[in-house]
């Protein structure tokens, strides 16, 4: 007889409402929920989809100042574009696939198209509010978790027209968050560069640019560049490139203003064009990695209808232009050809710094290329996948929806690893394990990358021998012990990535693991606190006399302990470089000859992200 627990009926059957759908699956429309401690969160997705509209109106010649608040956990954001159509107030908010932008004369070039984007910041909002002003009167709707409140219409002769949208994240979406006003302060400085003339502010502050792409890479550099940044523009593109002592390499790209991340063709193509035209030009058949070694560049792109990889917008995925224009591969192309070509030849001073910095990168390919081979045979010799690294099943090269959660973690010791190993995801987290602290790499050259056994096997894990488009894992998370001996493998890590793949921190790729140091519980109730004053509250809380444990190392946490730390209450925190790092300097001090600056300079100079 068929068994009743496996019947498949009509009844198995359900329909969503459309809040109900995105507060059911949030991921796929902004990845990670998070709590707001790195840029990635989705809580700031929801701050993007709205600005987004506000750079839309922009875009099209409507609206010269956007103001963005920040209020404990409500945002406002007020633009001065044509506002809303009365009609399509409420709609715009709460009907999925509607919105102006299916219609090319409306929207020529926008972000973003399909209509979802601020359905979904009302669907995961508390208190979602939205405001449209036209010729002295407003259209107005309130809403909670995208169910709709109130709606009406008001005399406002004093306002100028535009779309108010305030709104406050769910905390059950977005559970204890806090929202750092530095990363919604990079969003409006990415915003400003790619929309000259564009005045935002937030909480005061104005971000405004004049020179586009050039002062994003300005900003960007972490020293002076080799020869003066060659900015280019022409219809529907923009691209800056310079070079830097710098290693690796450090091309941003965006597409209608949306900072593409991950990338996608139009990058892809940028770099092939370049190595490519600058080949051409000297008519010497140099090697493309040896001509994009130490770049610094960006790439800004305007297409009709983009197509991006993903709803958060991260990845172009469009072929062409436009319908019926040229292939995205021909328009940067063509472009990069001509106009990088004559720029070169108009100035030759550039063009001999260009070449001699090639050549210098080439002798030093050369140089570990013997070395680098022996290297890879040894690799191949070694059982990675057994003795090294406990993989995962799921990549960030995969097109996956939870590419972007990958991660792997490098730890020292088998105690730790083993923790860790027991603990993990595996379809997403995967651990690299240390054999004792690795070398000091400060002061020498990349052939410790390939001579180190450590290092090569490494980066082998990491996949970045030649670049990152195959980086196999989103965030690199260096898990060590809370002691001197833990720390210090930590500033040897981070000093082989600073120096060798400095494009890891830049792209926001390193992070550091916090594990807790105490461990504090009662017969109901167990707190794990990452800090004295947490140890502290927690003792107050639970009652007289709780079981208090000092965890000495991560190999003293067992794997169902860990499961706590690794899982949904990762605590992260990203390495970042400030714009005005000088990577040199701070090698010197981070790894070299004690001096009494040194703990300073690391405090000012090497942070990490929502600290």
């Amino acid at each position: 007889m068929p068994n009743p627990a496996n019947t498949y009926t009509e009844e198995n059957f359900q329909t969503l409402e459309w809040n109900e759908h995105i507060r059911l699956r949030p991921g796929m429309y902004i990845g990670k929920s998070g709590d707001g401690s790195t840029p990635d969160d989705g809580l700031y997705v929801l701050i993007k989809e709205v600005i987004d509209n506000s750079i839309d109106e922009f875009a099209m010649g409507n609206g010269r100042c956007i103001t963005v608040t920040i209020e404990n956990d409500q945002i406002s954001v007020r633009d001065y574009g044509r506002g809303i159509p009365f009609g399509k107030v409420i709609d715009s908010a709460n009907k999925m696939n509607t919105g102006a932008k299916y219609d090319n004369e409306a929207f020529q070039k926008s972000v973003g198209l399909n209509g979802v984007g601020l359905k979904a910041v009302n669907a995961m909002s508390t208190s979602f509010y939205i405001e449209s002003f036209r010729d002295g009167k407003s259209r107005f709707g309130r809403f909670s978790k995208g169910i709709l409140l109130e709606e009406g219409e008001k005399e406002v002769p004093p306002e100028k027209n535009g779309t108010l949208v305030r709104f406050s994240p769910d905390p059950e979406l977005f559970p204890k968050y806090i929202i750092h006003a530095e990363f919604v302060e990079q969003m409006l400085k990415h915003y400003a560069y790619l929309n000259k003339g564009l005045k935002l502010q937030l909480n005061g502050t104005d971000f405004i640019s004049k020179n586009g792409l050039l002062d994003l890479v300005n900003d960007s550099l972490s020293d002076e560049p080799l020869y003066p940044p060659i900015h280019l523009s022409g219809t529907d593109i923009e691209m800056v490139i310079t070079h830097s002592n710098d290693t690796g390499e450090s091309i941003m790209s965006f597409a209608n203003g949306q900072n593409t991340s991950q990338g996608g063709i139009h990058l892809s193509v940028f770099r092939e064009a370049i190595a490519r035209t600058i080949k051409e030009f000297y008519k010497r058949d140099f090697e493309p990695s040896d001509v994009r070694q130490s770049i610094v560049g960006a790439i800004s792109i305007r297409l009709i209808e983009p197509k991006f990889a993903n709803q958060t917008k991260t990845i172009l995925d469009s072929k062409e232009i436009g319908p019926g224009g040229p292939s995205i591969r021909s328009f940067i192309g063509d472009f990069v050809k001509e106009q990088l070509d004559n720029y070169l030849h108009k100035n030759p001073a550039t063009a001999e710094i260009l070449l001699k910095k090639i050549i210098e990168n080439e002798k030093e390919r050369k140089a570990v290329g013997i070395v680098r081979k022996k290297a890879k045979e040894n690799a191949r010799k070694i059982s990675l996948h057994n003795r090294k690294l406990r993989d995962c099943r799921i990549h960030f090269t995969d097109k996956h929806a939870d590419a972007d959660q990958t991660m792997i973690f490098i730890t020292e010791g088998d105690s730790a690893s083993g923790s860790i190993t027991k603990s993990r995801n595996p379809n997403i987290q995967a651990v690299f394990s240390l054999r004792g602290k690795p070398e000091n790499t400060f002061g020498l050259t990349k052939q410790v990358v390939y001579t180190n056994e450590e290092f090569n096997l490494l980066q082998a894990a990491l996949n970045i021998e030649d670049d990152l488009d195959n980086l196999r894992y989103n965030k690199i998370i260096i898990a060590t012990d809370a002691d001197p001996d833990g720390m210090h493998i930590r500033m040897l890590l981070l000093s082989f990535f600073l120096q060798f793949f400095p494009e890891l921190v830049r792209h926001g790729h390193i992070y550091i693991l916090q594990t807790p140091l105490f461990r504090v519980r009662n017969k109901k109730e167990t707190r794990y606190c990452y800090s004295d004053p947490e140890k502290e509250k927690a003792i107050a809380e639970l009652g007289p006399n709780p079981e208090i444990t000092r965890f000495k190392g991560l190999g003293e946490i067992s794997p169902d302990e860990f499961k706590e730390f690794i899982g949904e209450n990762i605590r992260l925190d990203k390495v970042g470089l400030d714009k005005d790092d000088r990577l040199p300097e701070l090698l010197k001090f981070y790894m070299g000859d004690n001096t009494p600056e040194r703990r300073e300079f690391i405090v000012n100079n090497l942070r990490m992200v929502g600290d």
